[in-house]
């Protein structure tokens, strides 16, 4: 394992007391419910601590405020700066409000419009956004170039003490509201401050408990660094789960998640979306991607954690609407539903028919036609989209594209072709 930096003080269960009683003013309780649909799905007791209803929709206040709540009066005045892919920025835009400090908050350009318009809300005019890069990183490196150049105290959305403690106060809530001895938590992680606060709360006055994180496929950070067995950063990310996207984990959470974490489960974008989707249509609730991560981690351990007592960490719920047809097609593609052809069409009358009736099945459905050559539709080739009602459905359609002659090119397994057509 990689030796970190001996001035790193790890963080104590006396700290994230303390940060619970510093923050508990501003910061909801928030309600620990239980799941009667996932609890029979699963066979299990299984909890939900919703942090989507959090003051700022996700959990971001906790660590945020304890930070800032501790700087002098001085510092206050110089102003602050951070990083975020939306929701630690809302939790520094609020605190910035309520401590009167002046914030200059850097985001991705690629963050939801949502959290951004929900940044400018909580701060008001103790904020200043700056839209800059792709990912989470490049909004960071520009942050602290500022903090330095403008004398702004940066607050880490992960990578500090204070901020680890104060996210570990969601694990007090648990415990408090909790009767029975819980078994497993899983809870989402990207740069690793939530799954190391709750863990160290847990593993000292709950050691019993199985602590399991859970990783979008696109930016696994934190396995990463576990497989390697020290701190790596990953050359590049999927940054759909934009609030677990990033490259590179804390240095102090990936000390302490070493020694918290039982295990790691690294989910599909796809699984995340179909999740997402769930805990709408079945429970109402309305969860952003990284907030439906711990939920998504459930299948793999399906089998632990039956007649067993269970939290999942619904971490946030600033979810853009905007994003929706995108999660329904992404977890659609994930589920086997929905599938891209390239297909030429046979230069013959009723080619067209022929394909309608003779190669869809009876419910299957085109939701995308698109001649590729716009300035040669009649001999050029087709992008055409299939929605299958059932993925089981998917080998007699391409047995009847091949038997009636139909040449096509499979979108869906051409990750190049994929990316720039759909």
């Amino acid at each position: 394992m990689e030796q970190v930096q001996q001035q790193q003080k790890t963080v104590l269960v006396e700290d994230i007391m303390i940060a619970n009683q510093r923050i508990k003013d501003v910061v909801l309780h928030t309600p620990l419910q239980f799941n009667p649909l996932l609890s029979a799905q699963y066979d299990c007791k299984l909890y939900l601590k919703r942090e989507d209803l959090q003051v700022v929709r996700s959990f971001k206040i906790r660590g945020a405020y304890n930070r800032i709540k501790k700087l002098s009066q001085q510092e206050l005045e110089n102003g602050i700066t951070c990083a975020s892919a939306g929701n630690h920025a809302q939790g520094v835009a609020y605190s910035c409000h309520l401590l009167k400090s002046k914030g200059k908050i850097f985001m991705p350009t690629t963050t939801p419009k949502q959290k951004v318009n929900q940044v400018k809300f909580f701060g008001g005019e103790h904020v200043e956004i700056v839209l800059v890069g792709d990912t989470f990183d490049d909004a960071y490196e520009e942050a602290i170039v500022c903090s330095q150049a403008e004398n702004r105290t940066f607050i880490h959305p992960y990578d500090n003490e204070d901020v680890i403690a104060g996210q570990g106060t969601v694990a007090v809530e648990i415990l408090n509201d909790c009767d029975e001895n819980i078994d497993y938590v899983f809870v989402p992680i990207g740069g690793g401050g939530l799954a190391a606060g709750i863990g160290t709360y847990l593993k000292s006055v709950s050691p019993q408990t199985k602590v399991i994180g859970a990783e979008p496929a696109g930016a696994p950070a934190m396995n990463e660094c576990m497989l390697q067995g020290k701190h790596v950063c990953l050359d590049r990310i999927d940054p759909f789960v934009d609030g677990a996207a990033v490259k590179n984990v804390g240095a102090i959470t990936y000390q302490i998640c070493q020694e918290i974490l039982d295990d790691i489960v690294v989910v599909p974008e796809g699984k995340v979306c179909s999740t997402l989707l769930s805990l709408y249509n079945q429970n109402a609730i309305v969860a952003e991607p990284t907030g439906s991560l711990s939920l998504a981690a459930l299948d793999e351990y399906a089998d632990q954690i039956k007649g067993k007592t269970v939290v999942c960490i619904v971490s946030g719920g600033n979810n853009d609407i905007g994003r929706m047809q995108e999660i329904k097609e992404r977890s659609m593609i994930y589920e086997g539903l929905q599938h891209y052809f390239i297909v030429h069409f046979p230069q013959r009358a009723g080619a067209l028919r022929e394909f309608l009736d003779e190669v869809l099945g009876p419910e299957d459905d085109i939701n995308r036609f698109e001649y590729t050559k716009k300035n040669n539709k009649e001999t050029g080739p087709v992008l055409v989209g299939i929605e299958l009602k059932h993925k089981e459905d998917y080998p007699e359609l391409i047995q009847r594209m091949n038997r009636k002659g139909f040449a096509y090119q499979e979108v869906n397994k051409d990750k190049t072709l994929f990316q720039l057509l759909i």
